[in-house]
């Protein structure tokens, strides 16, 4: 595992008019939706620990806080930026931050844990199992 404070990536997507409020339910607006926005803080998450994790493990969101500032219409593109600040065992903290192409859009933080990809799956099957059909 190659953990370091300071790992980070920026992952971007274009603002299309399925991915804004009015087309996801968040809204009526023709703007690029807070939910998309969150998906997007976490894939930057993700692609930040690219590599950096031991083989079979992999991370869980369980924490994503951050301020919508301001709208970004069709046809702009948004980058989200998230940088890892805390490491506290298995819990990761980053500093989190999106940006359209004229303003920033979004800052935070999110919380990722590490997990056993295999062992995580099986307790999520051994729950689903107690459901009764």
């Amino acid at each position: 595992m190659s953990l370091k404070i300071g790992l980070s990536a920026t992952v971007s997507k274009k603002v299309t008019p399925e991915t804004t409020a009015s087309a996801v339910g968040s809204g009526l607006v023709p703007v690029f939706s807070t939910p998309e926005l969150a998906r997007l803080i976490e894939q930057a998450a993700v692609a930040a620990l690219d590599e950096a994790l031991n083989t079979g493990d992999t991370s869980v969101g369980t924490n994503l806080n951050f301020d919508h500032l301001a709208p970004t219409p069709v046809g702009m593109t948004v980058f989200a930026t998230a940088t890892l600040s805390a490491i506290d065992g298995r819990k990761l903290i980053f500093d989190v931050s999106a940006r359209d192409d004229v303003e920033t859009v979004a800052k935070g933080t999110h919380t990722r844990f590490i997990v056993n990809g295999e062992k995580f799956v099986a307790k999520a099957q051994q729950k689903a199992a107690q459901v009764k059909k």
